[in-house]
């Protein structure tokens, strides 16, 4: 069996407008993961799609993971709020629960996701 990379890369970071938030489909040891991610300036912030009150995805449409003003993460189920840089719900019925950050890092254009997350 072949080892698994301790790095994934998701994509470019010019895939990715600032400000914005895109949603991924990846496969790590064979098994299919649900992430987004939103960039703000240089920095990717990237979680596990699924909402901590009752695990659905946060979004309905493809990359609607943000309110309408871009300040936050909004699920689309029951409009918990989520603050972009920790991930902590800080409005609805999952409030002060976090979404699971995935550890991810910026290097040479191109965003990755650490896979040891995946691997507890």
């Amino acid at each position: 069996m072949a080892k698994e990379p301790a790095e994934f890369l998701i994509c470019a970071l010019a895939e990715m407008a600032d400000g914005a938030a895109k949603g991924f489909d990846v496969e790590v040891l064979g098994k299919r993961h649900m992430l987004f991610g939103v960039r703000l300036g240089a920095q990717v912030h990237i979680y596990i799609n699924s909402c901590p009150h009752i695990g659905a995805p946060l979004n309905i449409l493809p990359d609607r993971f943000l309110t309408t003003d871009g300040k936050l993460i909004n699920c689309s189920t029951h409009g918990a709020l989520f603050s972009i840089e920790d991930g902590m719900c800080i409005a609805g019925p999952c409030k002060g629960r976090p979404l699971r950050s995935v550890p991810t890092h910026v290097r040479g254009g191109e965003v990755f996701i650490e896979t040891r997350i995946f691997m507890l």
